[in-house]
């Protein structure tokens, strides 16, 4: 039988030690075609998802997803990762052939597509950062997993900055779909853009300001305090700025010295200097 195990990967500092017996998260059995799939929690805090006694994966998150019909095939699907806050977990897909259990594994912890399912085929579909190109995949049966094509980010068409709405804007990555903030942020970051949004993922709520300009903080997946961002947007002069946590020191866009009092004070509170 074709099988995978993802790997255990603990975040520093995460596990101090084992758990207590009544710590330990009961097991959980998924009755699937003739046999049944377990979820148990180790000593270590894992969660190991067998079927029948035989494994399959295990991390720190596993969880029971669905179970479907994809043509005339029962498919189970399984969320499997490391877990924490905007990492979505990769896809365990199984299903019996011949009687035995066959597995795939879709996405890596933090970078796994959302599942979308039709009559006889699932789809990842996934989510893209500002900057991001990835491919649409798809699974079925037959062929396995395979890939469409590939999905750019891209705003809202025809958006200018009359038409971003302060108020109702909850996280910076939502400012994006602004079609003029976009470009504005694609000029002024360049390349950047992907890697400076990125520290936006971990937090990044949008705080409206006194004088009208939205700020807005947060860091990378599993490292915050190592490359955190910042970004502000001045609404009355249509202008960004941008910082992030970087070594050996702090890079900013523009140059600080052009940034207004206000928002280099914001920032300095937020972000920086570098924290160890």
């Amino acid at each position: 039988m074709f099988r995978r195990v993802f790997a255990s990967l603990a975040v520093a500092g995460f596990l101090t030690g084992h758990a207590l017996a009544e710590d330990i998260a009961p097991p959980e059995n998924i009755p699937f075609d003739g046999g049944t799939f377990t979820i148990t929690q180790n000593p270590d805090y894992e969660k190991v998802l067998t079927y029948d006694g035989q494994e399959i994966a295990r991390n720190y998150m596993v969880f029971f997803d669905r179970q479907m019909k994809v043509g005339e095939l029962d498919v189970a699907l399984f969320s499997v990762g490391d877990g924490g806050n905007m990492c979505g977990p990769a896809t365990v897909i199984a299903w019996k052939e011949d009687g035995h259990l066959q597995n795939d594994i879709v996405g890596e912890d933090c970078g796994a597509p959302p599942v979308s399912v039709s009559v006889s085929a699932i789809h990842f579909v996934p989510y893209l950062l500002p900057g991001e190109t990835a491919a649409l995949q798809y699974w079925t049966p037959e062929e396995g997993i395979r890939t469409a094509g590939n999905l750019t980010f891209t705003p809202q068409p025809d958006t200018d900055w009359d038409d971003f709405d302060p108020e109702t804007t909850q996280y910076m990555l939502a400012t994006f779909d602004n079609a003029a903030i976009y470009d504005a942020a694609k000029a002024l970051l360049g390349d950047d853009l992907t890697q400076v949004v990125t520290g936006l993922l971990t937090g990044g709520d949008a705080q409206l300001q006194e004088d009208g300009s939205i700020i807005g903080y947060g860091c990378v997946p599993h490292a915050c305090g190592g490359s955190d961002s910042f970004m502000a947007i001045d609404l009355k002069g249509k202008k960004l700025y941008f910082a992030q946590q970087g070594q050996p020191q702090l890079q900013t866009w523009p140059a600080l010295a052009t940034w207004p009092a206000p928002l280099k004070t914001a920032m300095e509170a937020a972000i920086g200097p570098n924290r160890q």
